[in-house]
């Protein structure tokens, strides 16, 4: 397809006023798979493709199969839909991304335009598996400065996607996120770098466990650069959905003991009573935020 499926299918669903539960029970789907499509996380099997389209038909006539194959903005044309109430389609606002306070945004704006180049890229986490302790996640982000001027933040790991915005402060990086099929909340503090590239970054992050009482839980995460955008935000947009895609369980044994002992550092009362932490917390001086290890020149050939 020359554009994004997600994009098409959000159309759809916009024009026939039907919600991803209606058309997951019409398609005999788990609902969830169609939450997987709407994020681009996946695309649907030729199979399903043909059930959907077929669907589709009995409610815009002449539709077909190969009408999928139109770009987004012909796509829209044809079925009768607004382009712009497409996510990523719309204007960018004024002064800011809608739905987020405006106090500080101008500061945000500021610090993303002189230092936000420095964070854009793909990166890998690595943070403790809740619901198995002693084992890690690997989940698998892209930052990108957004057209209305912010950092936006994409991570996810074994398909699932959250999606959101890097709102600079200070030395610290601000995470707002949303998970796009369940509607959870995520949220992060991290420590910037002062390099012109960011290699490393960490901190701390708040969200709900994947338990049945969706457990909120606290915990550190270390992001460290993988690969830098391409610069086509195409090529990006996939490279990030393939990475998103991966087992995000890290093998036994994979995490080195610095890295552990940085993720999983006692703290409690105990803990104090020894001169540690009482609270989960992350002093700047035990974060690994860095750029780039500078190497030194070779000498000059003689």
């Amino acid at each position: 397809m020359s554009e994004p499926f997600a994009k098409k299918l959000e159309l759809v669903l916009k024009v026939l006023s039907m919600s991803r539960a209606r058309l997951a029970a019409d398609l005999g789907v788990d609902k969830s798979v169609v939450g997987r499509w709407v994020s681009g996380a996946v695309q649907p099997s030729a199979h399903n493709l043909s059930l959907l389209s077929a669907l589709i038909a009995q409610r815009i006539v002449g539709f077909s199969t190969l009408d999928w194959d139109r770009t987004l903005a012909a796509f829209a044309e044809f079925i009768g839909a607004d382009l712009d109430t497409v996510a990523g389609h719309a204007p960018p606002p004024d002064s800011a991304m809608a739905g987020v306070p405006i106090v500080g945004m101008d500061q945000f704006l500021a610090t993303t335009s002189l230092r936000g180049a420095a964070y854009e890229g793909f990166y890998r986490t690595t943070r403790p598996y809740i619901l198995a302790p002693g084992r890690f996640i690997h989940d698998h982000a892209m930052v990108r400065i957004d057209p209305n001027g912010l950092m936006r933040l994409r991570i996810g790991a074994g398909g699932t996607i959250a999606d959101g915005w890097v709102l600079p402060a200070g030395n610290q990086l601000f995470v707002v996120t949303v998970d796009v099929i369940s509607g959870a909340v995520l949220f992060g503090i991290f420590y910037g770098v002062a390099s012109p590239k960011a290699d490393v970054v960490d901190g701390l992050v708040l969200a709900p466990s994947l338990d049945v009482g969706r457990t909120p839980a606290a915990y550190p995460m270390l992001l460290e650069r993988v690969e830098d955008l391409s610069g086509d935000l195409a090529t990006d947009d996939s490279r990030f959905i393939e990475l998103a895609a991966r087992d995000p369980v890290a093998p036994e044994g994979s995490i080195s003991e610095a890295v552990r002992q940085h993720l999983c550092g006692d703290f409690g009362p105990a803990a104090a009573a020894l001169g540690g932490d009482l609270l989960l917390r992350l002093p700047l001086i035990r974060s690994l935020s860095r750029g780039p290890a500078y190497r030194e020149a070779p000498a000059p050939a003689k």
